[in-house]
């Protein structure tokens, strides 16, 4: 018999769970697709009972490779998820996800007004669509008898947990990226949920990411059993920094999945109002702070599926793809890529921005358009990068993550892109054994060897210096774009929507 722990990991397009051992070490690994849903522009939405049934399946593969429960199951979760719910937890509508845009105007009018800097500096999340906060307002103007029959508003992580024990309660990871949490005061602020127009009562009660219970009856999850400890862990890209040993000074943490972020282990909030770099808690005393993008593989798989209409994206069309890019020098030869596809966060926060290729001439085949895609998504990273980097916060490393890391070709282009030294952990799943980290110090283990083990098994990338030379004099332009072209996005937005 084995003693194990599984991180689960709730992410936009899938459920993940990581099966390590005492040690750390990886033994099995589940994985469940689902869908998002696009009734109209700029929304995205999710029916949370996908999310429960794979969680479910994925506890149900890891048993059944294993044939025993798990010391603790642990969660990671996309942020920036709400929806309605009754009093029993059934949702009364779909979760609208962080990549929902409908409230962008709310958000902008937010950032313009007196509060809006206020509001930043209490919750240390950006104002933007993403924002619960701002849902919640197009909610309560848009659709007011959904808003109002609402006993509570959560998040898809706080559906999974009530439906494990009943009970309505958030962790301070999750609740510090809705745009309505007191960062210093680990507690709901009033100003905020007074602009959305709720009170404390109709959103979770907040507990710290090593808060643990323990199921009343087996029955209530296949795999599991009454002694195994539930943490509820932390946001994604919280646990992602924590799994990847990246909490230390100097040194960062990059993910590319459907989006992508950039982010920094800090004991106080790293406040850029300009740039809105968002403070989320990974606990009560240490923050995740940096800045994230909506265009990640995202936009990769538009390139793929609807751009070159390869029909279904699998690992063929990947392969493909960076075949492709690897015929093309360093910039494009000229050809410039705004990856802004699904509108942009950090640091532009413009929901009604756009994609563009920029310099397009004769000699440009398809093969440059790819390179360039990919350039602008690590462009776009850069500049976050930037907002982040600051005197007293120097980046020498970065340790990366997410599905981009499988391309030795993307992740030499975002190294050349930044100049910094990538390091690539071997673990499977960086949020995943975040979460479980979270899990074994909420069972008084220390994690300090297992993690001191981890940093050796550890691949490093440099930047090649005539590849850095080239973007260095390219990203200039790449960034004064934006401003240039932002009206005519903003015209072009407005005539066809």
């Amino acid at each position: 018999m084995q003693n194990y722990f599984v991180g689960i990991d709730l992410g936009t397009g899938s459920t993940k769970a990581v099966a390590v051992d005492i040690n750390g070490k990886t033994i099995a690994t589940a994985q469940s697709y689902y869908t998002t849903n696009n009734p109209k522009p700029g929304y995205s939405e999710q029916n949370p009972e996908l999310i429960w049934q794979a969680f479910v399946n994925c506890i149900s593969k890891i048993h059944t490779n294993l044939k025993q429960a798990p010391i603790a199951i642990s969660f990671s979760s996309a942020m920036h998820s709400i929806m309605p719910v009754d009093e029993d937890g059934n949702a009364l509508a779909d979760a609208m996800l962080w990549s929902d845009s409908r409230s962008g105007d709310i958000a902008q009018n937010i950032r313009q007004s007196a509060q809006g800097e206020d509001i930043y500096q209490h919750t240390g999340t950006a104002i933007y669509a993403m924002s619960p906060l701002c849902k919640l307002i197009w909610l309560r103007e848009n659709d007011k008898k959904l808003f109002n029959n609402a006993h509570k508003f959560i998040s898809v992580k706080e559906y999974v947990w009530f439906k494990l024990f009943g009970a309505f309660e958030v962790d301070y990871s999750i609740a510090s990226a809705m745009g309505l949490f007191d960062i210093l005061d680990l507690k709901w602020y009033d100003k905020a949920c007074a602009l959305a127009g709720i009170d404390f009562s109709k959103l979770s009660t907040p507990v710290n990411t090593d808060y643990k219970r323990y199921v009343a009856s087996a029955d209530v999850l296949p795999g599991s059993s009454t002694e195994t400890a539930f943490v509820i862990g932390a946001s994604d890209g919280c646990c992602a920094n924590l799994g990847g040993n990246a909490v230390r000074g100097g040194v960062g943490a990059l993910t590319i999945g459907t989006s992508g972020a950039v982010r920094v282990g800090s004991n106080v909030p790293v406040y850029n109002y300009g740039a809105m770099t968002f403070n989320y808690l990974l606990n009560a005393h240490t923050f995740i702070c940096g800045g994230a993008v909506n265009n990640g593989g995202a936009a990769v798989n538009w390139l793929l599926k609807d751009f070159l209409k390869l029909g279904p994206v699998t690992d063929d069309s990947y392969k493909q793809l960076f075949k492709a890019i690897d015929t093309v020098k360093p910039g494009s030869d000229g050809l410039v890529f705004l990856p802004y596809l699904y509108g942009e966060r950090a640091p532009v926060w413009d929901a009604k921005s756009s994609g563009a290729f920029i310099n397009i001439n004769f000699k440009h085949q398809q093969q440059h358009f790819l390179r360039a895609a990919l350039e602008g998504i690590c462009f776009a990273l850069n500049d976050v990068l930037n907002a982040v980097e600051n005197p007293n916060q120097t980046i020498e490393e970065i340790v990366i993550s997410g599905g981009f890391i499988s391309s030795p070709t993307w992740v030499q282009l975002l190294a050349d892109i930044t100049g910094k030294k990538l390091v690539l952990l071997q673990s499977d799943d960086a949020s995943a054994i975040g979460a479980i980290y979270l899990a074994m110090e909420a069972l008084d283990i220390d994690i300090k060897k297992i993690m001191d083990n981890e940093a050796t098994d550890r691949v490093v990338i440099t930047p090649d210096n005539k590849g850095h030379a080239t973007y260095s004099q390219i990203f200039p332009v790449y960034k004064k774009l934006y401003s240039d072209l932002k009206q005519s996005m903003h015209q072009l937005h407005s005539l066809n929507n």
